[in-house]
């Protein structure tokens, strides 16, 4: 059993779908501190999960987050291959994870992705906010790092700006940036209170999260951190990532004002956004209607503009204690 983390068990999480040839590194290179590694393979077909297996200090396979036998709570089974029975997506692999760090009792519960684009030496970056207690979730930020968007195209550039956004107005975290970073950490405390198990399957999943932690009330902080990149190759298309995320993201909106300004209290904010909504729609409609500039429209479509960006202000003052940023 390895020694504790300033006190904390400390796991790590390594989603793997069709990584063979870059996961069983990821596994070989995480640092020495850590108590488990979860190795999930997403049901690959390529030979993922063969090298996970080869590269545990057990060839015992978990299928699905079952048993995996009477060596769990004393962590003499550090590297820990758990494979789906089907593909279900990057988020539910994670979750396979958090679950079962969730069931072990681990203190501190990092994600490194299987294609090697995270570096092991940030890891005690990354966790350390969590391990001190000023944060219960932390994210890795490259939108820091000069020359990140370097190579990037502008349809890319674009997309990862437009979610950024869009991602600040649904969580609600209005200093986060680069929330597809995928390198993170969450506490134990974290796992406790949030229904993991409800939160989106596939990409899409950290950004859905983000709410997920704002509505309980969460600290958050960002990390920041170089860009990585190698020999993996995406799987996301930004065509159709992008609409169908910002659908996501439009639904995880509308419940955390429900579920953190409607129903646990009220503010005031709530009305506002409502108000901005439905006049900027108006005032849109009658203008398109009348296929003018109609003064009555117009002046609709700038009060709930006006609606809008107050309720986006009283928003981001009521969280902004839940951020926080490390250099």
């Amino acid at each position: 059993m390895t020694e504790l983390y300033e006190g904390n068990t400390v796991a790590v999480v390594v989603p793997a779908y069709n990584e063979e040839g870059l996961v069983g590194r990821v596994i070989d290179t995480v640092p020495a501190f850590v108590d488990r590694v979860y190795a999930v393979d997403d049901c690959s077909t390529d030979g993922t999960w063969e090298e996970i297996r080869s590269h545990a200090e057990r060839s015992e396979a978990v299928a699905d987050g079952g048993s995996a036998g009477d060596g769990r709570t004393s962590f003499d089974q550090r590297v820990v291959p758990i494979r789906h029975t089907e593909n279900r997506g990057v988020g539910a692999a994670i979750k396979t994870g958090y679950c079962r760090a969730h069931e072990e009792n681990i203190d501190v519960t990092a994600v490194m992705a299987g294609d090697g684009q995270m570096r092991p030496e940030m890891l005690e970056r990354i966790i350390q906010p969590v391990v001190d207690g000023r944060a219960d979730y932390t994210k890795g930020n490259r939108l820091s790092t000069p020359g990140f968007r370097e190579g990037m195209s502008a349809w890319r550039s674009f997309g990862n700006w437009l979610l950024t956004f869009l991602t600040k107005v649904a969580s609600g975290y209005w200093g986060m940036v680069d929330p597809q970073n995928g390198y993170t950490a969450i506490s134990g405390r974290a796992l406790s209170e949030l229904d993991i198990e409800d939160v989106y399957d596939d990409y899409g999943f950290a950004n859905a999260l983000l709410v997920r932690l704002n509505v309980h009330e969460m600290r958050v902080a960002d990390v920041t951190m170089p860009a990585v990149y190698g020999d993996e190759q995406s799987t996301i298309r930004y065509s159709t990532f992008i609409p169908k995320l910002s659908a996501l993201l439009l639904w995880s909106f509308l419940w955390r004002l429900k579920a953190k300004y409607l129903v646990r209290d009220f503010h005031p904010l709530a009305f506002l956004y409502g108000l901005g909504a439905f006049g900027t729609a108006t005032g849109l409609l009658s203008m398109v209607r009348r296929k003018r500039k109609s003064s009555d429209g117009l002046a609709a479509t700038l009060l709930g503009g006006l609606c809008i960006v107050l309720a986006m202000a009283f928003d981001r003052e009521e969280n902004a204690d839940l951020e926080v940023h490390e250099e």
